[in-house]
């Protein structure tokens, strides 16, 4: 029999940050603006390394700049995560061949995800620069035009192993922008027939208007069995909506679970319109990054240990619901106590 599998299908991106010049103060870590385009800063895990930008001396140079180069990107982050937490886990990606598709498959790897469903790309990977000025604040310029992640085809999706998956979460920018957007759509409404599908719409406005995910977001619940957002995105999706209005917005449209993050505060939980909040544990924070990536994580893994992934939810309740989302903010709350985007290992410390 074959092991089941939660997939992830999305993006990596290759997130740069300027260092200081030589004889400055290193810019601490900080949490970047929300929703800023992308995730910014992330720590990888030890084997996969990092990769900076060769640069002239500087004193041979001096308007010469030094960039360090993390990996990133929301699916990505969360299948690392899923990884760790140890819920065997395949990722969907579109991996060039250049040095940043190198980074991205060592860190994914690293944390026992199987890539053997990954597209090779021949085009170049998307990367995002944070450039940081002297108070450790953040403004970010992207190479995203024309890169790997957005151009999935029909045929590389059809060829995606799926045979023994559970769940396929997606969502973010893959599923928003073009040409390969509506191909995950379609690609999703073909495997929901036996797939329970969970959605991260992951509002990036810097990219893609959000007017352009509203549009789009009754589709999404219709496909979705899970909707899993923060309160930025609420912001986005439904300005002016109570939490509970736009839970039910979303229910009439098709999600059965709708999950708000609503960061040091927990999370608020809705299976069918029935609801309940679960409070975050306290929690020194160093950063949010990958947090909400996380969150998913958790949530997904726990709720595949009650035997609920596979279908349309069935059987589900809400205590278990309440239990999923109890072990997923303490996933996040651990991501949030180290920098960057580092998810817990589940065999390594108590959860």
């Amino acid at each position: 029999m074959h092991q089941k599998h939660i997939t992830v299908l999305g993006e990596c991106v290759a997130d740069a940050f300027t260092t200081p010049e030589p004889g400055t103060a290193p810019h601490a870590l900080t949490t970047p603006e929300p929703n800023a385009g992308t995730h910014a800063l992330p720590t990888p895990d030890p084997a996969a390394g990092t990769h900076a930008l060769p640069t002239p001396d500087p004193a041979a140079a001096p308007h010469g700049l030094t960039l360090r180069v993390l990996p990133g990107g929301g699916p990505a982050n969360t299948a690392v995560a899923l990884g760790r937490l140890g819920t065997p886990t395949r990722f969907l990606g579109r991996l060039s061949h250049d040095v940043f598709g190198t980074l991205f498959r060592a860190r994914l790897t690293a944390s026992g995800v199987d890539l053997t469903g990954c597209a090779t790309a021949p085009e170049s990977s998307t990367l995002a620069v944070a450039d940081l000025d002297p108070a450790g604040q953040a403004t970010y310029s992207f190479f995203a035009d024309g890169t790997a992640d957005w151009q999935w085809t029909d045929a590389e999706l059809a060829a995606a192993p799926l045979d023994d998956t559970v769940c396929l979460h997606t969502g973010s920018l893959a599923l928003v922008r073009d040409p390969g957007g509506p191909r995950i759509e379609e690609f999703l409404g073909r495997v929901r027939s036996h797939t329970t599908v969970s959605i991260d719409p992951n509002v990036r406005p810097l990219l893609v208007a959000p007017a352009v995910y509203r549009e789009r977001l009754a589709r999404w619940c219709a496909l979705a069995d899970i909707l899993r957002l923060s309160e930025d995105d609420l912001a986005f999706l439904a300005p002016g909506a109570t939490p509970g209005d736009a839970c039910d917005t979303w229910h009439a449209a098709g999600a059965r679970l709708v999950v708000i993050t609503l960061g040091e505060r927990g999370a608020l939980a809705s299976l069918d319109g029935e609801r309940a909040t679960v409070p975050a544990p306290p929690t020194t924070v160093v950063d949010t990054v990958g947090a909400g990536d996380s969150f998913t994580a958790g949530l997904l893994h726990r709720l595949d240990a009650h035997g609920r992934l596979g279908g349309r939810l069935d059987g589900l309740t809400l205590h278990e619901v309440v239990d999923a989302c109890s072990y997923a903010v303490r996933v996040a709350a651990r991501t949030c106590s180290v920098p960057g985007a580092d998810p817990p290992w589940a065999d390594r410390e108590a959860i």
